[in-house]
Order: structure tokens, then sequence, then C-alpha cells
């Protein structure tokens, strides 16, 4: 089953086309890697899929649904989340705190909320970091938060747009297992990522785009053995002889 489907999405900003005609599917359990480089596109596509930007042209369907003009909050209850490039938690609050306005996106009662959000802060080996003020995480348990307050909500599809910047080699392994786990757990990733090692270990199947087009699409080693793809992006190290 197709979860998600992009249908010659396009995004307009003024004389700037971000989106050219994108087309793309999701299976039901798929980690989709989405790369490209600085500019190409992506954020943008990802901010149409989750309710930011209506699309200039064409159609997103998730779960089947039509969803276009549909807000994020509505999107989010009906089970799609993402994370941002840029986290920006709630700094003055508690880490649980901040898991906890997700989970309200489900839960109406506080201790459901509080139950289900120290049920992800340990699956994401946060729990002892629970009443510590956001604000003051390093930046790989703060890209940590940023999954915990998406999970919260309970979604069936998750976007994470970049979550893996800026950490080390190891946090880096940490996080790709992590993601693999998500997807164990029975939900389906559509991941952006500029860490190649990372999304050529994580992903089921690659798209790439350059100045919104599509140019190549395939399972890792394909993409990286792609012309195109290593001219406009990879650069000659990931070229498969």
């Amino acid at each position: 089953m197709k979860i998600l489907e992009l249908k010659n999405l396009t995004k307009d900003f003024g004389g700037l086309r971000a989106v050219d005609n994108l087309n793309l599917s999701i299976d039901d359990g798929q980690i989709l890697g989405l790369i490209g480089p600085n500019g190409a596109g992506k954020s943008t596509a990802f901010n149409c899929i989750a309710g930011v930007y209506p699309p200039s042209e064409g159609d997103i369907y998730f779960n089947g649904e039509k969803i276009n003009n549909e807000k994020p909050w509505n999107l989010c209850k009906k089970g799609l989340a993402r994370t941002f490039q840029i986290v920006k938690p709630f700094s003055s609050k508690s880490v649980l705190y901040n898991v906890m306005v997700g989970s309200f996106a489900n839960k109406d009662k506080r201790a459901d909320a509080e139950k289900k959000s120290l049920e992800i802060l340990k699956y994401l080996h946060l729990e002892d970091k629970k009443d510590i003020r956001a604000g003051n995480l390093t930046i790989a348990d703060r890209k940590r938060l940023e999954i915990a307050r998406a999970l919260a909500t309970e979604p069936r599809l998750l976007l994470l747009d970049e979550v893996m910047a800026g950490l080390r080699p190891t946090e880096v392994d940490e996080m790709v297992e992590i993601i693999k786990n998500l997807r164990e757990s029975g939900i389906t990733v559509f991941v952006i990522e500029h860490i190649m090692r990372a999304i050529m270990a994580l992903s089921d199947w690659i798209v790439v785009i350059h100045f919104g087009q599509k140019i190549a699409e395939g399972i890792p080693e394909t993409v990286a053995a792609d012309e195109n793809v290593i001219k406009a992006y990879l650069g000659e190290e990931y070229g498969v002889s």
C-alpha cells in the first residue's frame, strides 16, 4: 500500500520554482531517502507534504486521501508528523514537558500524555534527562528530543529533516539505529539527509532532486553509481566502479 504519493508536485515562490513536477511514492513500512544539493527543493517538498505550503500545482495523497489544502495540525491528527532541520524546543521547559506537548495531539488526559511521553523518552534513551531544561541539552540530545516530540503524536508517517546534521560519527551511527528501529515498530520514514553513509545505510529507496526536479531514483547502490547524481551532488568518491 502507498502511504504517500506526490503527483506532479510543483511549488512556486513568485518567479522561483522550488519544486518542479515531482513524482514519488512511499510504501507503507518503507524508509525513503530524499537527497540533493542545498537549495534543491527538499525541505520545500517536505513543507508542502506537511501542510506548511499549499502546492502551486499537482497533488499530494496520504493514505489515499488528497491532502493538498490540509492544515499541519489536522495532518498530525491523521498520522503525519515531521521534524525540523533547525530544532526549536521550548528551551525553558523540561524535556518531558516538550514531549507531552506532542502527546496532547491524541491524548486528552494529562496522565495519559505523561505516560506516553515517558515511554518515548525511554525508547530514545532520554528518560534520565526528563527533568532537564530542553535548552541545556547537547545538540545530539536536542535532535533526539525533536524526534521524541514527533513520535508523541503517534505518526504512521514520519518526515525527518536532517536529524543527523551536526552529530559526531558515533552519534550518527546511533541515530541510524534509532531510525531503523522506528521502521521496525511500524512507522514509515521519509528522510532528508546530507550524510551519505547514513542515508545509504538507511534507505530502501532513494530519490535525488536537483533544481526542484527528480534526476534519479533507485536502491542506494544504483543511485550511488548514477552519473548524473555523481556530477550534481555526490562527487567522484561515491562513484561505483
